[in-house]
């Protein structure tokens, strides 16, 4: 899938998107509260550069934690980034951002971030090399020892370990409304669109993004979550 394919699936999927995620939300909230704590040492007016953010739950949980720090929102759905300017601006906190619809590469110079948080997103870079080169992008959007918390869907296709917890994921998607369809269209754009690789192939891959080695902090099923800084 290309990154138009892409972009127009999340356009689709936009309106609504934060309602359909309630019943997930557990994998979410535990993944921000841990984010906090990760994150709690930065300097007081801190920035922040939010990477593929879609309707900005990570920037929503940030911004309402630490109401000095500034946030750059990289959204390539515009759709997407319309609902994360909207929750922004009933929230309160829409003048500490600078709202960019496109990728990275498109994002204009500007000062050096702190921090950048990336959930759910280099999954589907299928190609390790590009994958690399994108969190290299985003190295270099940050200071020197700068943090990144990213988190991807991550296993060893094909192990006991994967079928277990597929088995557990589907439990989870049907008590959350998920329909039968939806199950099997996201398992079969699983096998074709989504790059799922074991959590030590993500780690080189970050690595070789300009990283020094990443942290797991947090899994819940198939996501995982680490952090680590920009080397020198």
């Amino acid at each position: 899938m290309n990154q138009d394919e892409l972009k127009a699936i999340f356009d689709q999927q936009a309106s609504g998107y934060e309602q359909r995620q309630k019943k997930l939300a557990p994998v979410h909230e535990g993944l921000h509260f841990q984010l906090e704590w990760i994150l709690s040492d930065l300097p007081r007016e801190a920035r922040i550069l939010c990477v593929g953010l879609g309707t900005g739950a990570e920037l929503s949980y940030l911004a309402n934690k630490f109401p000095n720090w500034s946030f750059t929102a990289v959204e390539p759905s515009g759709a997407m980034r319309d609902e994360c300017r909207l929750r922004a601006e009933k929230e309160g906190f829409s003048s500490r951002c600078m709202f960019h619809e496109g990728y990275l590469e498109s994002l204009p110079d500007v000062e050096l971030h702190d921090a950048a948080t990336c959930f759910m997103v280099s999954q589907f870079i299928i190609d390790t090399e590009a994958r690399s080169n994108f969190f290299r992008a985003i190295a270099a959007r940050l200071h020197p020892g700068g943090i990144l918390v990213s988190a991807d869907l991550s296993s060893e296709v094909g192990s006991y370990e994967y079928r277990a917890l597929l088995q557990t994921w589907v439990a989870m998607l049907h008590a959350a409304n998920v329909s039968s369809g939806a199950i099997e269209k996201t398992h079969s754009a699983w096998a074709k669109d989504v790059a799922i690789l074991p959590p030590d192939d993500v780690k080189a891959i970050i690595r070789r993004g300009g990283f020094d080695s990443p942290v797991q902090f947090y899994q819940a099923g198939f996501v995982h979550a680490w952090f680590s800084k920009r080397s020198p």
